[in-house]
């Protein structure tokens, strides 16, 4: 377990800021891309996760939409985030449902977590390793979730694909605002996100990965690394994908689609999301 007495920087206060005054979160993964989001990541979590009741350890689990979905299919989840408001949130969804609720929830760091070594069976890091923009921290997260996993066990982590602003900027006729051909620029350079508060460029400070380096991160902090996947692929630059969504023919069309092209390497940049997957060794 970590000491008290080297602990990491602090999360960037806008970070911490930005999730904290719009409380963004609880709602996102509800609506418009977010839906698709949310499907694609449940249904890679049910595709790699042990079956329950395993341990999982959901690192920036957030307002504990992913935590409580597995706690009602039977996991023992704990939630740790960095930002004090989804802590209370995702308590609020755990007293909501009080047959199947959160083993536990704090306030914690990727980097550092306080938990004992090789004790749980999978770690999640569905958000953490965006957040954090030097390439020391992500790697100190992925090696903090490789000491808590038990010989053999599954690393989930999600990342940014570099080419988001650009594509979004494209598909959703952005590329004239002011200010947002500077932040897509930067953004292709060096991945590093620097946004702003008003729409389309309202989301805060990030690393956008090109979707090779996980696999590098990966090997980096011990971890095996298996295989990594586009979650929304294409599908989130769909200017009618609420229509599409709404539909039951339709939705399932798009869902076959994407998960027939989530591997193809050649297609990993298009996503929004992209999702490694890996083991302790």
């Amino acid at each position: 377990m970590s000491s008290d007495t080297d602990r990491p920087a602090p999360i960037p206060a806008e970070i911490v800021a930005y999730y904290s005054t719009t409380g963004v979160e609880a709602a996102r993964l509800s609506r418009g891309r977010g839906r698709l989001e949310r499907a694609r990541t449940q249904e890679l979590l049910e595709r790699y996760l042990a079956p329950a009741p395993a341990v999982i350890l959901d690192v920036g689990g957030g307002p504990g939409v992913y935590a409580c979905w597995l706690a009602q299919r039977g996991y023992t989840v704990h939630l740790i985030d960095a930002v004090p408001l989804h802590v209370e949130e995702a308590r609020l969804a755990s007293s909501q449902q009080p047959d199947h609720p959160l083993a536990s929830s704090a306030v914690g760091d990727a980097r550092q977590l306080d938990w004992p070594d090789e004790s749980v069976d999978a770690v999640l890091l569905l958000g953490p390793l965006y957040h954090l923009t030097e390439p020391t921290d992500r790697s100190a997260a992925l090696r903090e979730a490789r000491r808590v996993l038990r010989p053999g066990g599954l690393v989930l982590a999600v990342g940014i694909a570099r080419f988001a602003t650009a594509l979004y900027g494209l598909f959703q006729d952005c590329l004239d605002e002011p200010g947002y051909l500077d932040i897509m620029a930067r953004d292709l350079a060096d991945g590093q996100h620097r946004g702003r508060s008003e729409p389309p460029l309202n989301f805060t400070t990030a690393y956008l990965h090109r979707p090779e380096e996980l696999a590098t991160e990966f090997a980096e902090a011990g971890l095996c690394h298996e295989t990594t996947l586009a979650i929304e692929g294409v599908g989130w630059l769909l200017q009618d994908l609420d229509q599409q969504w709404a539909d039951p023919d339709h939705r399932q069309r798009l869902l076959d689609l994407l998960r027939t092209l989530e591997a193809e390497p050649t297609m990993l940049g298009a996503s929004s999301h992209i999702m490694a997957v890996g083991r302790r060794r």
